[in-house]
């Protein structure tokens, strides 16, 4: 443990960002610079608290969570009329977070020795720069991250930043290529992958197929997206491994996750004032998938149908969660001090955070195999995302398969037991709209509480999985109080922080949550 804890100890010394965006103060007590080597681990811990941050806020809109019984105050959360105030954190974050990766970029400039630091946090910028995109539509961009330069950046265009973001995954993965004497990155100075410069290329590999899927069918662009995918490095490939971020958390330092939505390190449940939404619920318990492998490990008291579920919005005898417990945690709880670790989403406060899943790399593959966009047939990837979702959910704190769990064999049953579901049998898939409705679904259901942000933005973009706005809990993805004017009664997107308002009013936008849309949802 002595190694984690000099981590801890350098990130905390180097937590603050060297040059905040948009700080209008300064502690002169904070050291003045610091080593890209001291920067770049706090950086990526950094981005695992964010990825956590975005995937909590998408969780509600993307009926994955509802509201448990015997709380109020739910606010605007409820019938979506959303207000500036409520989303200032991922973005005051976000780009705090990308001030820490301009920092290594910049001290690392012409420097070979230092070329895999640079490298890995241009990755990394892209990433926090792509979910930004993601959740706001056009953002600070050009202008951003300059400090008192430039304390009002204008905002670019979201169409031309996500152009720009694919261009500079190439940047990064040649920078790596042609370092000539590079200083390595190992555990202590890369907390994702290691220090295995591969893995870093196949991210950001998979990055960019995520990018150019998501505007694969903007008109616009269609050039742009046919040119760069075909100068993806197939031999390079996608990911083949989990990208999780660890750089050694533990009860005091816990996983963002597990301190979300687990327990507190005193052994309080960090948050009960939420449970499972029916409409993921669903997809396990036969209302439209059984899934019982997979349910087992997520939800409590699934066995016996106790799992609290709730649609989004209902308060009329909304179950609560069960007494001590998490609703996403099936391990043992003893006591406030003894919570055995486990497997599912909430394996133990020691498991690292997912930035993305080799799930999601390959059913990313399978669309972009299904449209053409890159050779092969997609029916593998699909089969290979369902039995990666298995494998990362029966995974423990150790990131190995827990004993006892059987993938090959669940994933058998979880085939047998939806035999005439094409959502699940994708040879049963008769459309294209019906194999991508099942590559989509999955998606979703491999996400569930790990990346909500990135299945919602998969919904928005292709209308999958299927929502209901007229149904019941399990099948409408929506509020029962919402008031969007939207037809599945969902809200658009979110709107810009009330800290630009504040701070940058001359470039803030006033946007409409169910009317306005991010450049590539076509819905």
């Amino acid at each position: 443990m002595r190694k984690y804890n000099r981590f801890w100890l350098l990130a905390l010394l180097a937590l603050p960002s060297c040059t905040d965006y948009l700080d209008i103060n300064t502690n002169p007590n904070y050291a003045t610079s610091a080593s890209a080597e001291l920067v770049l681990p706090q950086a990526i811990v950094g981005s695992a608290s964010v990825s956590n941050a975005f995937s909590s806020h998408a969780a509600h809109f993307a009926g994955y969570m509802a509201n448990a019984g015997g709380y109020s105050g739910f606010g605007s959360l409820l019938n979506y009329n959303l207000v500036p105030g409520d989303h200032n954190t991922i973005w005051v974050n976000s780009y705090d977070n990308l001030q820490d990766f301009k920092y290594v970029i910049d001290q690392s400039k012409d420097q070979d020795e230092q070329s895999y630091f640079k490298a890995s946090a241009m990755i990394m910028t892209v990433l926090n720069y792509q979910r930004l995109v993601d959740a706001y539509n056009d953002i600070p961009y050009s202008e951003a991250l300059k400090s008192n330069e430039n304390l009002t950046p204008k905002y670019d265009d979201a169409a031309a930043i996500y152009q720009d973001l694919v261009v500079k995954l190439d940047e990064a993965i040649a920078v790596i290529d042609n370092a000539k004497s590079p200083v390595t990155l190992n555990p202590s100075s890369d907390p994702l992958f290691g220090g295995n410069m591969n893995r870093w290329k196949q991210f950001a590999n998979t990055l960019k197929l995520r990018l150019l899927i998501r505007i694969s069918g903007l008109p616009a662009l269609a050039a742009f997206t046919k040119d760069h995918f075909a100068k993806i490095d197939q031999k390079l490939g996608f990911l083949t491994e989990d990208a999780i971020v660890n750089p050694g958390y533990v009860r005091d330092r816990p996983n963002p996750l597990w301190n979300s939505w687990g327990y507190t390190p005193a052994g309080a449940i960090a948050n009960s004032a939420r449970i499972p939404a029916q409409f993921i619920y669903g997809f396990y318990k036969g209302q439209k998938l059984t899934d019982e492998g997979r349910g087992l490990v997520i939800f409590k008291n699934f066995a016996t149908n106790g799992t609290p579920v709730n649609q989004l919005g209902n308060e009329t005898n909304a179950p609560t969660v069960v007494t001590n417990y998490s609703t996403w945690y099936t391990g043992v709880f003893n006591s406030s001090s003894s919570i055995t670790n486990s497997q599912g989403i909430m394996k133990g406060p020691s498991q690292g955070q997912p930035l993305m899943l080799v799930a999601e790399s390959n059913f990313l593959q399978a669309e972009a195999r299904l449209k053409g966009l890159i050779p092969g047939k997609f029916e593998e990837n699909f089969e290979q995302g369902i039995i990666a979702s298995f494998t990362y959910l029966y995974k423990d704190v150790t990131n190995l398969v827990a004993s006892g769990k059987d993938v090959k064999s669940d994933v058998e049953q979880y085939k047998t037991d939806n035999e005439e579901s094409y959502l699940v049998n994708v040879a049963l898939a008769k459309t294209p709209a019906e194999k991508l409705e099942a590559i989509i679904t999955q998606k979703y259901i491999a996400l569930n509480m790990i990346n909500c942000d990135e299945a919602w933005n998969e919904y928005r973009r292709t209308g999958f999985p299927v929502t209901q706005p007229t149904g019941d809990g399990y099948h409408n993805m929506a509020s029962n109080k919402s008031n969007s004017t939207r037809a599945d009664k969902l809200p658009s997107r979110i709107m810009y922080p009330s800290s630009e308002l504040s701070y940058n009013s001359a470039n803030y936008k006033v946007i409409n949550p169910f009317s306005d849309k991010i450049f590539w949802d076509p819905n």
